[in-house]
């Protein structure tokens, strides 16, 4: 007798099939994941510093604003990164 977890799987694969990926679209894959992360590491570097500085000089306000700015960069770099990928899965092998 199969678990309520295994026919759910079922189910969702019945719906969804299993996508395969050929060596070539998950070298691609790896190559988008590295240049997002290095565009998401470059901002940090870029903003880490200004965000001590602002805070060690006592202005939280814009110590604030700039975090903001950090984690808006990352999504938007994120749900990029993201987009990039499916469309390298979508693509037909």
């Amino acid at each position: 007798m199969k678990s309520a977890y295994e026919l759910a799987m079922e189910r969702l694969n019945q719906s969804q099939p299993q996508i395969t990926l050929t060596e070539n679209q998950k070298a691609e894959i790896s190559e988008i994941d590295n240049k997002f992360k290095a565009k998401i590491a470059e901002r940090e570097v870029f903003l880490s510093p200004k965000i001590e500085e602002a805070r060690a000089e006592g202005d939280f306000q814009t110590a604030a604003e700039l975090e903001r700015q950090l984690v808006a960069d990352k999504n938007n770099l994120e749900t990029d990164m993201e987009a990039a990928k499916q469309k390298v899965r979508d693509q037909q092998s």
